[in-house]
């Protein structure tokens, strides 16, 4: 067996893109994507599955219809299947993100101009 460690620091120097996720291991179903991004994504929701964030570098804010959380480097937050939730970053935040394999990014928004390509892997 091949034994790698993942550094988050080597992997991000790969892309430089914003609001697509790239996969960087699966575990089960589950997949750990990293994303770098900045600017106001879209209101959207994930139907079938809570979504993970945690915040590796930089500051994430998370809107929600009721509410607001803030996020720092060193924070996560799961974010409850359905919910509408709308994340944004004053400046580019490093972001994992821990889903199902096959959740889009725009989750219920399929063919929304920020869909990215799914399962891309670094």
């Amino acid at each position: 067996m091949d034994y790698k460690v993942i550094n988050f620091n080597q992997k991000y120097s790969l892309f430089n893109d914003r609001w697509s996720p790239k996969v960087i291991a699966e575990m089960n179903d589950y997949q750990f994507k990293l994303v770098k991004v900045k600017g106001e994504f879209e209101w959207h929701s994930h139907e079938d599955t809570d979504e993970t964030f945690i915040v590796i570098e930089g500051v994430l804010q998370i809107k929600f219809r009721d509410g607001i959380v803030n996020l720092k480097q060193g924070e996560m937050f799961v974010v409850p299947k359905g919910v509408e939730h709308k994340p944004v970053a004053e400046n580019e935040v490093k972001i994992l993100i821990i889903e199902p394999r096959g959740v889009l990014n725009t989750g219920n928004l399929e063919n929304n101009e920020l869909t990215a390509k799914n399962n891309v892997w670094i």
